[in-house]
């Protein structure tokens, strides 16, 4: 979530008027993130988050708001969208497809305590078969196609050691198939900056803008890798085990879940770790951006390669 289209007061006010909102307060940038641009909007009625999509078109959008609009109606804790006069959840702003979500109490936690990584293991659980009956599909965008051609857009700035590790690793998840495993929504990015916590308790998920279909055991695995890693790239096991055992008390894992968990967790360190060196190496241009640290997922890489305990 950064500013890569700037929006003033006075072009938000005749788009806000769309709105039963009251009227515009506050606006300010959120400096955080790396796909869209957002802005916190304070309303006499409230608060609320308006994003312009940088690379999604407003016909792309409905999957994604009324996703969250389904989840929510089946008791998933999330950001919902806010509907205008004409029952649309998004429009044209500044050029860009724009929403506006409910501003959920509570902040992001950077150092997640084992009790709530539970609670969003088990919520994320309750997400997956919620999405069950959410009729609309998404494939995923950033799929192991992605990251073969993504990948070699970054080699030549990558040295070449590195290089070598992640083609080896995308050679490896290349020969193996996942078809045969559950499948359905998944949030695809549910890291810590992405659930919000009102004191101890969740409050709710965000961002669902990488939502697609795909594995169940890939949301699992890239929610894992964030929510329990370690300075040093290392997995926490209390937390890992707190996160996973919350999951399966919601979601069994099916027994072919359990024998490609430890695959899978390589792969969802491979999407990030690609990603971010991508968005380091070749940035958007932006107002106000934020470039997460590539190295972080080479090293859960390297760890769960090392790795004999995957705490199931």
């Amino acid at each position: 979530m950064s500013v890569y289209t700037t929006v003033t007061p006075e072009a938000l006010e005749p788009w806000l008027a769309r709105y039963d909102i009251g009227r515009l307060v506050a606006l300010k940038g959120i400096a955080a993130g790396v796909t869209n641009t957002n802005y916190f909007v304070t309303t006499t009625q409230g608060r609320y988050v308006l994003t312009l999509f940088e690379a999604l078109q407003l016909d792309e959008l409905p999957f994604y708001l009324n996703l969250t609009h389904h989840l929510s109606r089946h008791g998933v804790a999330v950001a919902g969208p806010v509907a205008d006069r004409t029952d649309q959840f998004a429009s044209m702003l500044a050029g860009k497809p724009a929403c506006l979500v409910h501003c959920l109490p509570g902040t992001d936690v950077s150092a997640p305590t084992p009790a709530q990584c539970a609670q969003v293991g088990a919520m994320l659980a309750s997400m997956h078969i919620a999405g069950d009956t959410f009729p609309m599909s998404m494939p995923n965008p950033r799929g192991p196609h992605w990251w073969s051609v993504t990948a070699a857009a970054v080699y030549p700035f990558m040295a070449p050691a590195d290089a070598a590790l992640l083609r080896d690793e995308l050679h490896l998840q290349n020969s193996h198939r996942y078809a045969y495993l559950p499948r359905g929504i998944i949030h695809a990015d549910l890291f810590r900056d992405n659930v919000l916590f009102d004191g101890e308790q969740i409050s709710g998920f965000i961002d669902f803008y990488y939502a697609c279909n795909d594995l169940l055991l890939y949301d699992l695995a890239i929610a894992v890798n964030d929510w329990a890693m370690l300075a040093d790239g290392d997995i926490d096991n209390e937390r890992a085990r707190a996160f996973i055992d919350a999951y399966r008390a919601v979601r069994p894992l099916q027994q072919a879940e359990i024998e490609a968990w430890p695959l899978m967790l390589r792969a969802a360190a491979i999407r990030f770790w690609v990603s971010r060196l991508y968005d380091l190496h070749l940035p958007a241009a932006g107002e106000l951006t934020y470039a997460k640290d590539p190295a972080a997922f080479q090293h859960v890489l390297e760890r769960h390669r090392q790795r004999t305990d995957f705490w199931l």
